[in-house]
């Protein structure tokens, strides 16, 4: 399978996985699992016909992990838009995680800290690199620096998910170091 398609069965999965289940006539299960028999009928009843050989190879090489397969079922492993209950239990975090993001949203950023946007959850990364290509995706990245490790003992829920994106409802600024 060559990267183009690679890359368009992937935003097509994640699209209608996180985001559209029902433009293409599936529904999602409540923790957000639908059968890939159903997903790959609708894809092929909606003009976008997948192969179950490109969606394995999809779900293996994706940098991201941006999917799980348990069985036959598959759902996105987080960033939801639509209403599903991932089921990831709660975590204790490491002492700091990253968020990158572009500058134009830094004074936004500054004055109400990172709120979840259309998503459910404020999306972490483990290490500078990750948040730094995350950024990236929208131009010029800038890395701010979370401070996990004092929001955890103040309280704050973090979850994990299985790509190992740290999850947490928001972070508010007095928890953010941004770059000079």
């Amino acid at each position: 399978m060559d990267e183009r398609r690679t890359t368009k069965v992937s935003k097509y999965l994640s699209k209608h996985l996180r985001h559209q289940p029902e433009r293409i006539g599936i529904t999602l299960d409540e923790n957000g699992w639908v059968a890939i028999d159903t997903l790959l009928r609708a894809a092929a009843a909606h003009g976008f016909p997948i192969t179950r050989a490109e969606l394995d190879h999809v779900v293996a090489v994706n940098d991201k992990q941006r999917f799980a397969v348990d069985g036959p079922l598959i759902r996105a492993s987080q960033g939801h838009t639509v209403e599903v209950d991932l089921g990831l239990p709660e975590a204790e975090p490491p002492a700091y995680l990253y968020h990158g993001t572009v500058t134009g949203s830094l004074e936004a950023i500054r004055a109400e800290g990172l709120r979840p946007m259309a998503r459910h959850d404020v999306h972490l990364s483990p290490d500078r690199e990750t948040a730094t290509r995350v950024g990236a995706r929208r131009g010029r990245p800038v890395v701010i620096t979370v401070d996990a490790g004092a929001m955890y003992r103040a309280g704050h829920v973090f979850r994990v998910s299985a790509n190992s994106v740290w999850l947490t409802s928001s972070v508010p600024p007095e928890y953010l170091r941004f770059p000079r």
